[in-house]
């Protein structure tokens, strides 16, 4: 083998690194910057640069092969460099997702933001593509690499993120790409010159931060520090998130959620922990003194305590402390307290442990790291109060920008599992904020209803119970029976501290809506409609989405229902923009913008290739239609997955790295495989379709497995569990594609380029709306509508001669081409 084919490879391996890795750190880095993490546009996004690159390399091909030389280290470092310079465009764009509803022009700076950052993606792909068209018959061994490359990119990304800023992480990667070059070429040459000067110009920007993304203006972070002489203090950077710690001297944070109008104390002095500019969770200062947190058992959240005298607790999500410090306070035995994140253990341990009093280092709190769900799968202890931390901000979900977010904590299937872990006559207590008309409330009062019913339990209102104040409501969910004696405790704490009771065994109409008084009493009503046999009649006439959450549609914080729109959109004007959930709509306005730009720069430059008129239309149409089904089908399958590994792995990016790069890699396998099968395309492509149906059996079996088997496993070992779920699933899912090409190749060469444009476009849309399917039908409904497009493919595939062994239609087509 010669020096030059190892020397491709190994550049087609670090710009494939560098894509990749920064296709992961993007997502991150616009979490940031504004509400979403954005992951399903960003994959729409890469997927249109790869597609555009694709198209323009159909049109170009001869002078592109010609001048491999030249525009491959070209292509390497202006993929780098534009990658700095989006970056820098993506934030000074003033796009502002929360005025899509009444600013028609931040549509048109969506788009801008699209295009933006699909362009360093169009650079990217023209590498490979140039390698591949240059040198086919290395394809194999430049394949191999292109696929290495994105698992050691997927990997890079996520240790990148506990290193050093996103922003810096982001520029880092992307230095592979004008290293490929000089590997490419060697240091005596003028690329190397040119990558040596481009590598300069991104360490600089990495130096002086000068890409650090900016939080939006509304999120928490924002607001907060412009009170006079507030500043961030400390941050901490990883997988989970941006870690800033805001201490304002001069007016201090004081957050409590549900405290009572009634309270006279004034709270104790907190330092803000904000997750990527917003998500706020509060380390509050304890001087040690009892008294001076007496005001926590003035909150809605107290009740519990109510009733549970000296429990022992869980707090699952703890954070910064708020929740174990005022079950301390209200005199609990122990605290097991659960976070996710490990560097906000920290701060709270080491960094601010005094500032909070030793909070996580009494010695009746015992402190874990773990993933919630596989932590309560995994003991076996049992609790008498099991806490839900509230986290979230009340800013984002009254906007509902996390509408599109996958939330495992709160459905059915989670609720079961923390009504296990309770003692007998345990209490489950969760606090979310409150939202009027009400939505958080309902939903998650008929969340806790199905749970118990499918528990066994008959009579689900006698163990429930849910109290709301201005603006936090707080329910409790009880393994037996409320006893009467319980009922009068809560009676009289609602009393002493004038909040509404919304539910409780026994409770009559005109007891609720006294304090916080409402035209409507809509949340009483509603429990007492949801605990009816009317309940499904009353959540599909109800104007938002409050059916329970599960994990099969996992999305708790979105409400959006299409009947509703017309109405809020009349009224948008009148303050009901507030209510249409932001998140949803952008993800609607980005699915908008995608299909009309996929279009244009992916399909519209093919009609520059010369036309063949001998072509049958019907067979073009067969052949057009396949392709667009396999894109559909893919990303549907694809993005389905990404969501249901979070569950399994319990850290999203670490779920959304590892899936697509096992996808890349199995499906790559796949396709290699492929060419075994050539000797009977028509065939080959239902059995690999019957291929993809036992394999999504296996995913589904495996997978159900795979939750049970590593509850206690860490992260990264769920990670390759997650990988074993897919695995089989991906590498069936890279045979129809090549095995479609290959023969188009060989009978009508001049649709190939047709076929690669609309598989890409129909991937470009599928990317998102794959996500807005799973919100209204679920995620396994989702993958077997994906299943379904592959049979329809495989359907109007046509086939090679018929059954009589006469010549089909089709064939006779491609006989009349000349083709055939």
């Amino acid at each position: 083998m010669s020096a030059r084919p190892v020397r491709l490879a190994c550049a087609i391996a670090l710009i494939s690194a560098a894509a990749l890795a920064y296709q992961l750190l993007l997502m991150r880095w616009l979490a940031i910057a504004h509400w979403h993490p954005f992951a399903v546009v960003i994959i729409s996004l890469a997927l249109l640069g790869h597609g555009a690159s694709g198209t323009a390399l159909s049109v170009l091909r001869e002078r592109a092969v010609d001048r491999f030389d030249a525009w491959f280290p070209a292509a390497a470092i202006v993929f780098a460099l534009t990658a700095a310079v989006c970056l820098g465009l993506a934030r000074a764009l003033p796009f502002n997702g929360l005025e899509l509803v009444w600013n028609w022009r931040q549509f048109l700076w969506l788009s801008a933001l699209y295009l933006c950052l699909a362009l360093p993606f169009f650079f990217a792909a023209a590498c490979f593509g140039l390698a591949f068209a240059r040198h086919g018959d290395d394809i194999p061994m430049l394949y191999g690499a292109d696929l290495f490359g994105a698992g050691v990119g997927a990997v890079l990304a996520l240790v990148m993120l506990w290193l050093v800023p996103v922003d810096v992480a982001l520029l880092l990667v992307v230095l592979l790409a004008p290293a490929a070059a000089v590997v490419m070429r060697g240091l005596a040459s003028r690329t190397a010159t040119c990558a040596i000067v481009a590598i300069l110009v991104l360490v600089m920007l990495a130096t002086t931060r000068a890409l650090a993304p900016a939080p939006n203006e509304f999120k928490g972070l924002a607001k907060a520090l412009l009170v006079r002489d507030a500043r961030i203090i400390a941050e901490r950077h990883s997988s989970y998130g941006w870690l800033a710690v805001v201490a304002s001297p001069r007016l201090p944070l004081r957050q409590v959620p549900g405290l009572s109008l009634n309270n006279l104390q004034e709270p104790a002095p907190q330092l803000g922990v904000y997750t990527d500019g917003d998500s706020l969770s509060a380390i509050t200062r304890n001087d040690g003194k009892r008294a001076s947190l007496a005001y926590l058992g003035r909150t809605t959240s107290a009740l519990p305590y109510r009733l549970r005298l000296r429990p022992r607790v869980l707090v699952l999500g703890a954070g910064a402390g708020f929740e174990v410090l005022q079950a301390l306070a209200l005199d609990a035995r122990t605290v097991r307290a659960v976070e996710t994140n490990p560097q906000m253990v920290g701060l709270v341990t080491a960094r601010y442990g005094d500032y909070a009093g030793g909070l996580y280092r009494d010695p009746r709190v015992q402190v874990q790291v773990a993933e919630l769900r596989g932590f309560v799968r995994a003991t076996t202890a049992r609790y008498d109060l099991i806490v839900l931390g509230q986290g979230g901000s009340f800013a984002s979900g009254s906007a509902g920008v996390t509408a599109v977010a996958e939330d495992y904590a709160a459905t059915v299937q989670a609720l079961r599992d923390d009504y296990v872990r309770l003692a007998p006559g345990g209490l489950l207590a969760i606090t979310r904020w409150e939202k009027q008309p009400p939505r958080d409330a309902l939903k998650l009062f008929a969340t806790a209803v199905e749970a118990l019913r499918a528990e066994g339990v008959r009579d689900a209102g006698v163990q429930l119970a849910m109290i709301r104040n201005w603006d936090a409501s707080t329910l409790l969910l009880k393994r037996g029976a409320f006893t009467a004696g319980e009922i009068e405790r809560l009676r009289a704490f609602v009393e002493e501290f004038s909040f509404d009771p919304v539910h409780y065994p026994g409770m009559r109409a005109g007891e609720g809506n006294r304090y916080h008084a409402l035209a409507r009493a809509e949340a009483f009503i509603g429990a007492r409609e949801l605990l009816s046999p009317r309940a499904q009649a009353y959540v599909e006439a109800y104007k938002f989405d409050i059916a329970p959450a599960t994990d099969d549609r996992p999305y708790f914080a979105n409400f959006f229902k299409w009947a509703t729109l017309p109405e809020l959109w009349r009224l948008r004007a009148q303050g009901a923009a507030v209510l249409l959930d932001s998140g949803y709509l952008l993800l609607l306005a980005a699915l908008a913008q995608a299909m009309p730009l996929a279009v244009a720069l992916v399909l519209l430059p093919l009609l520059a290739l010369p036309r063949r008129d001998e072509i049958a239309r019907g067979l073009r149409l067969r052949v057009l239609a396949y392709f667009a089904c396999l894109g559909l089908a893919f990303m549907l399958i694809e993005i389905a997955c990404l969501s249901r590994l979070t569950l399994l792995v319990g850290q999203p990016l670490l779920a959304i790295g590892v899936g697509l790069a096992g996808f890349l890699l199995f499906a790559g396998g796949g396709s290699l495989c492929a060419q075994r099968w050539r000797h009977d395309p028509a065939r080959s492509i239902v059995l690999a379709v019957c291929t993809i149906a036992l394999a999504l059996a296996w995913h589904f079996a495996v997978f159900a497995l795979a939750l049970r088997v590593g509850a206690s496993w860490s992260p990264w070992l769920r990670a390759i569990l997650g990988l074993l779920t897919i695995a089989p699933l991906a590498f069936a899912m890279g045979l129809p594609f090549p095995l479609g090409l290959s023969r188009l190749a060989r009978t009508v060469p001049a649709l190939v380029p047709w076929a690669w444009g609309i598989n890409g476009c129909a991937s470009v849309v599928a990317a998102i709306a794959a996500l807005l399917l799973a919100i209204e039908i679920g995620l396994a409904t989702t993958l077997l509508v994906a299943l379904g497009l592959y049979a329809l493919a495989a359907a109007v595939w046509p086939a090679q001669y018929r059954s009589t062994g006469s010549m089909s239609s089709d064939q006779r087509s491609l006989r009349a081409s000349g083709k055939a």
